[in-house]
């Protein structure tokens, strides 16, 4: 094995801002011997082999599509990550929160369009949304059940050492199973080399997300009330993160006895039947629960066909995760309006709860405020463009920073209205081995911890609300992005420090 330079969402990726990253582990990886990298490594290649840590291969043209053929290893890390115990238990407990807050602008459609209204006059995919959005509101359609299964992600930042949120997700929070096998990857390492690198496995936290994730599905299914009802998966066409969603769906069937299928929008659109009561019907069979792992992005819907699939979806009695109102209320404009004064407490109640939530919040700018944007064409480097996207690989950074805010001041139009300004955040950087396709690298790289949120609520009863496990994703120091599956960042865990 030779130690090489490293080169730098699924659902959402791991949109990362920064400089420099995380605590170093506790033991100092300049000094593992390397006869023992190349044993561990060896170790966990076969490990992830046997426990279906896998993804599928982007050289097989079939890996995308049929489950099986062509797959090769998830990214990851080969030791976990320090990161502080204080820090840990701060992301599990503000979790609930997030998912009531979440919860509660979902309900007030008048904040969501009016929020939203600049951004749709000049981004056609928002646009789309609102549309869908206005069209609910106009029916007074009312989701009694109202499921949520959220991602909030953090870095540490060094500049300040507070935990700042990167963004919160509220549509196709990826990962649940493959970071749980990450931890349990890590745990099995640590169990037969913790010793040689003075590591205990015991400080890496146990990761049920998607024990929990499976939970929350089968108890929302079972609000829905027909045992013969089923789960369906709205999937890309081709999904190389497959046995991520996969883990999912097993874990409700085997536990819950709850069956699932798979679609694309097309097929619905092609195959879907809205009953004159509300019941949606896809090839025949009733959907209690509709979880989109695809229709975050404007490639999901390459034509009307998809877009008459998520109305029809939407006007349904099947329950949405997300629903179009919770889909909006993860978008960057409503989290920068969220940020302004006052507004939290429009939906919290507790002073404690919006302090809590407040102070994990980044700066967080419209493009309409001219002394930051003035900072931030003078200072681009402490600041991140961010268009309402999903995925990764969107954000716009450094000098680019100030060439595109120049421009659109040049432009005049309304371009200002599909982007936010953040405050770039900087963790420290760790040296750190990252293992993709078979090779082990040596960088230095930062870190981002999304903790699960799952969310359920039938009218006025509140069944689930709870944090629900973590996604550890750890990248080259270097590269600006980090999403898993848009191939800049790798799986990772945590060693609580």
């Amino acid at each position: 094995m030779a130690l090489q330079p490293s080169s730098g969402h699924e659902g959402s990726g791991m949109k990362t801002q920064e400089g420099q990253s995380n605590p170093v582990l506790a033991s100092d990886v300049h000094n593992i011997d390397q006869g023992l990298i190349e044993k561990m490594l060896y170790d966990a290649l076969v490990w992830s082999s046997l426990h279906g840590l896998v993804v599928g291969d982007r050289s097989s043209q079939r890996s995308g599509k049929m489950p099986g053929v062509g797959m090769v290893h998830a990214p990851f890390s080969l030791l976990p990550t320090s990161f502080p115990e204080s820090y840990w238990r701060q992301a599990c407990e503000i979790a609930p929160i997030f998912n009531e807050l979440v919860d509660r602008v979902s309900l007030d459609g008048k904040f969501l369009q009016d929020s939203l209204s600049r951004t749709g006059k000049v981004d056609a995919f928002t646009s789309r949304l609102l549309d869908i959005h206005s069209k609910m509101l106009q029916m007074g359609k009312n989701e009694d059940i109202r499921l949520g299964l959220h991602r909030s992600d953090y870095m540490l930042d060094q500049q300040t050492n507070l935990l700042l949120q990167i963004e919160l997700n509220t549509i196709s929070s990826s990962f649940p199973g493959l970071s749980c096998l990450v931890s349990e990857l890590h745990r099995s390492l640590l169990g037969h080399y913790g010793e040689s690198l003075g590591l205990d496995s015991k400080r890496i936290p146990q990761n049920t997300a998607v024990d929990q994730y499976a939970e929350v599905f089968a108890k929302a299914w079972a609000e829905y009330n027909n045992p013969r009802s089923l789960v369906m998966v709205i999937v890309q066409t081709e999904e190389r993160n497959m046995y991520d969603q996969h883990w999912l769906f097993h874990v409700l069937r085997e536990k819950h006895n709850v069956k699932s299928i798979r679609k694309t929008l097309a097929e619905v659109d092609a195959q879907g039947e809205l009953k004159p009561d509300g019941r949606l019907f896809v090839d025949g069979q009733e959907i209690s629960v509709v979880y989109f792992r695809a229709g975050y992005t404007p490639n999901d819907y390459p034509s009307e066909s998809e877009w008459r699939a998520r109305l029809l979806m939407e006007q349904s009695l099947a329950i949405k995760c997300p629903s179009i109102s919770y889909h909006l209320a993860g978008t960057k404009k409503i989290q920068q309006e969220l940020a302004k004064a006052g507004v939290l407490e429009r939906y919290l109640d507790s002073q404690e709860d919006i302090a809590e939530v407040r102070k994990c919040f980044a700066g967080l700018w419209s493009l309409d405020d001219p002394v930051i944007i003035q900072k931030a064409i003078e200072n681009p480097k402490l600041f991140v463009m961010k268009p309402q996207r999903e995925g990764g690989g969107n954000n716009i950074y450094n000098e680019d920073v100030k060439v595109n805010l120049l421009r659109i001041q040049k432009e005049g139009t309304e371009e200002d209205a599909a982007y936010i300004l953040m405050q770039r955040i900087f963790p420290r950087a760790s040296p750190t081995f990252l293992v993709r396709d078979g090779i082990c690298h040596k960088d230095h790289a930062v870190s981002e911890l999304g903790v699960y949120g799952t969310y359920l609520r039938n009218k006025e009863k509140v069944i689930v609300n709870q944090q629900s496990g973590y996604l550890m994703r750890t990248k080259v120091s270097s590269s600006n992005e980090g999403g898993v599956a848009a191939g800049f960042a790798v799986l990772d865990s945590m060693y609580l420090t």
